[in-house]
């Protein structure tokens, strides 16, 4: 009920609820901004002007009520301020007469004041003049020692010296004068440091230069032992895995790698060149330096890269080669450790400029060698520089490209140098058979080139099937197997197996082949040089698996791979090609000292009265030479080929006794002469057979014997001896008991018949000349003979 009272009180006073919020938002100091836009966006300004007016006259009958309300209060506190005012006149005089007190003191510390700030000022002047005078005594003190720098040769301390003057000092010296002077000797001081550091910096260049042998013969030298030691140990590894392969043994064996010592090379000190860099950094000039140091630097190198035409390059090859390496050395110190002063394409720039200047000088001096020693020496030593500049990061791929280059120019002379040393071994060789006294002379010419034929140490003295020619001519080989592995190896291929097996297929075939195959043709070798080369390269063809064994040991190839039937050389069937023809020359030889034996028949009498006892002289100096002939070849020849000699020397002596029949110097004979040569061939037989059961050929060649050549003269013989010769005519038993004889020699041989008038020799003769309408016959008969032969 009292709120409802409440409200209608404020209807009736005009207080409506917009009123009161409008109120209440003055009351607490708000923003009145969003009404006002509110009533101006509703189009209603008139009724805020209404409120805000009503609100205004109520604020003011407030104000009205409360001064009602505290009238006395207002009197009492303008009663307080009047008594406040009296106080305040006294308070004032006060002040004042206290001010005049003060005042009358104060003169005096005002003057005391004064002369203190005086004082003051005296101070500062002073205190400024000591440090003005410090100022001075520091920038003399460091003038002091920046000259004492100077004249020790200590530049840096000095430029720093004088850099902190320039910087700290200058613009603080107090006298114009000094300030003036120091100055302008600024700059005359930093052109002096710069020529002496220069000047030094020149005689810095002039050293290194003449240092830079030394310091590439040491490198070089450390790279050559480095690759001893690798080869060393990588043969001891072949060693080992060939041990193993065969069951001897577990080796292992560690390749360690040495990493360079710089320091022990590069002996030379660059502080100089650090020095100098540092201070023309310091002088803000260190491009002019880098370009002074390139252009100096590069002068030097070309003047390297010129050799000199007053000395053989194979004499001077190694100076002019270490001078460039150590060149590089030094320049790839500069590059890691100068701090910019080079740059890494100038170096690359410089080492083109190199490799294409060695390259050119090698090809040239290359292109004038005679000598397979020289260029291998200059090879050898362009290898290790290669080596030793790649561990310097430097890329030598070029240099060792010309190498291998010039290895067919290095492989034709060293050819021409083993072609002469074979022909001087040949041509000197005895064609005697080497006796060995002890095994360490039989290890070194027997079993070091595998020309052993069984793996049972001989008794010694031992007497080997060939002459000095092939162990000679087999350190020729191993000589020049290590020379092709020397000029190949350490270059731009890692595997050249291939390339060292052409060459020794080459030095195999084109110098030794060809230079035995001369000696053998060139008539002027007797039956037991012919039968002794024969033998030698029987030998030879042995050691060519030692040949190829050997290369691949030195290239690094596992020996299995190369003890394939497929792996092995092209001169090893070259070699027996010529062996054939040495057996064939040993046959005609032999045949003509045979024909000189054989001669003798036109001694025998053809027409004896009666029938001879032993056979006839001429035979017995045969069978003595075929004894010698055989026992020799038995000694030196593999059985084979002691089979062939027998075999055509016995067939040979066959052909010469029936062309004895057959020569016009045999006019006539009888069967007594018959009977004589028919002992001639019994003794032949007899040492025929005797032959082949000694020599140990019966065991090889089961169906065959040396009395098989001499079927033809038995034939003829036992034709002639025969009762009944007609049977010859037979088809059957001719084909049988003479399918070796001619048809034509036979009946040539009957004409001279002395008792064929009679018997069928004189009817085989006569139908021969009589029977011409049988021609035709004749002539299929001679050729089934003919092709039957």
């Amino acid at each position: 009920m009292e709120s409802k009272a409440k409200r209608r009180v404020a209807t009736e006073n005009g207080d409506t609820g917009e009123d009161l919020v409008l109120a209440t938002l003055i009351r607490n100091g708000d923003d009145l901004g969003p009404i006002v836009r509110h009533a101006f966006e509703m189009g209603r300004p008139e009724s805020l002007l209404h409120q805000l007016k009503h609100v205004v006259k109520k604020k003011e009958v407030e104000i009205e009520d409360l001064c009602k309300t505290h009238y006395e209060e207002f009197i009492l506190a303008v009663d307080e301020l009047r008594g406040v005012l009296v106080d305040a006149e006294e308070l004032k005089g006060e002040l004042s007469s206290d001010n005049f007190k003060l005042q009358e003191v104060g003169s005096a510390l005002l003057i005391k004041l004064e002369e203190l700030l005086e004082s003051y000022s005296i101070k500062k002047n002073v205190t400024e003049a000591i440090k003005m005078s410090k100022n001075c005594v520091q920038v003399l003190e460091l003038c002091v020692k920046f000259n004492k720098h100077i004249s020790e040769g200590q530049f840096y301390p000095a430029l720093k010296t004088l850099d902190l003057i320039e910087k700290n000092y200058l613009q603080n010296i107090p006298v114009r004068a000094v300030r003036m002077i120091v100055e302008k000797r600024i700059p005359i001081i930093k052109l002096h440091i710069e020529k002496k550091v220069t000047s030094q910096f020149n005689e810095w260049l002039v050293h290194i230069r003449s240092s830079a042998k030394d310091i590439g013969q040491t490198a070089i030298g450390h790279a050559a032992s480095a690759r001893q030691r690798d080869e060393e140990m990588l043969e001891l590894q072949r060693k080992a895995e060939e041990q193993n392969i065969s069951g001897l043994g577990d080796f292992a064996y560690t390749l360690d790698v040495e990493e360079i010592d710089e320091e022990s090379i590069l002996k030379v000190d660059l502080t100089p060149l650090y020095r100098a860099y540092h201070i023309q950094s310091c002088l803000g000039i260190q491009e002019q330096f880098w370009e002074y140091y390139y252009r100096n630097r590069l002068l030097q190198l070309n003047s390297d890269l010129q050799i000199s035409s007053a000395q053989p390059f194979v004499e001077s090859h190694q100076i002019f080669l270490a001078q460039i390496a150590g060149y590089f050395i030094v320049e790839d110190r500069v590059l890691r450790t100068a701090g910019g002063l080079l740059l890494a394409e100038q170096v690359e720039k410089m080492w083109d400029t190199a490799i294409a200047k060695m390259k050119s000088v090698l090809e040239e001096q290359f292109s004038h060698m005679n000598s397979a020693t020289h260029l291998l020496l200059v090879k050898d030593y362009v290898a290790l520089l290669g080596s030793t500049l790649r561990q310097y990061g430097y890329e030598v791929g070029p240099l060792l490209e010309t190498l291998d280059k010039s290895k067919d120019k290095y492989h034709e002379l060293l050819l021409e140098e083993c072609r002469q040393q074979i022909a001087n071994v040949i041509a000197s060789d005895t064609y005697e058979q080497m006796v060995l006294k002890k095994d360490t002379d039989y290890e070194s010419v027997v079993l070091s080139f595998n020309l052993q034929t069984s793996d049972i140490t001989p008794a010694f003295p031992y007497i080997a099937p060939f002459s000095s020619t092939v162990p000679d001519a087999c350190r020729i080989v191993r000589s020049f197997i290590k020379g092709c592995v020397d000029y190949s190896s350490h270059g731009a291929h890692t595997n050249f197996y291939d390339v060292v097996r052409k060459y020794l297929d080459k030095l195999l075939i084109d110098v030794l082949n060809e230079v035995i195959l001369n000696t053998i043709q060139n008539g002027n070798i007797g039956v037991s040089q012919a039968m002794q080369i024969a033998a030698n390269i029987s030998a030879l063809e042995r050691a060519c698996d030692f040949f190829l064994r050997h290369a691949a040991q030195l290239c690094g190839i596992p020996i299995r791979s190369v003890e394939r039937p497929q792996a092995c050389l092209t001169a090893k069937v070259v070699l027996k090609t010529s062996r054939d023809e040495a057996y064939h020359a040993l046959l005609n030889l032999m045949n003509k000292k045979l024909d000189q034996f054989m001669a003798l028949t036109e001694n025998i009498s053809w027409t004896l009265e009666e029938p001879p006892q032993n056979g006839n002289d001429y035979i017995n100096e045969v069978v003595i030479y075929l004894d010698t002939l055989l026992s020799t070849a038995q000694q030196i020849l593999p059985l084979d080929a002691l089979y062939k000699v027998g075999n055509g020397a016995l067939d040979h002596i066959s052909n010469s006794i029936v062309s004895a029949f057959l020569s016009d110097s045999v006019k006539r004979f009888n069967a007594n002469a018959v009977m004589g040569i028919n002992n001639d061939l019994k003794m032949l037989e007899s040492f025929a057979d005797e032959k082949f059961h000694s020599t140990g050929l019966s065991e090889i060649y089961k169906g065959g014997s040396f009395r098989g050549c001499l079927i033809e003269a038995r034939q003829l013989i036992n034709l002639l001896s025969s009762s009944q010769p007609e049977s010859f005519m037979n088809p059957v038993i001719r084909e049988k008991n003479y399918n070796a004889l001619d048809y034509k020699k036979v009946s040539s041989i009957c004409e001279k018949f002395k008792d064929s008038t009679d018997g069928i020799f004189g009817s085989l003769s006569n139908r021969n000349n009589k029977q011409s309408g049988r021609k035709k016959s004749l002539d299929m008969l001679k050729k089934r003979l003919k092709d039957f032969n």
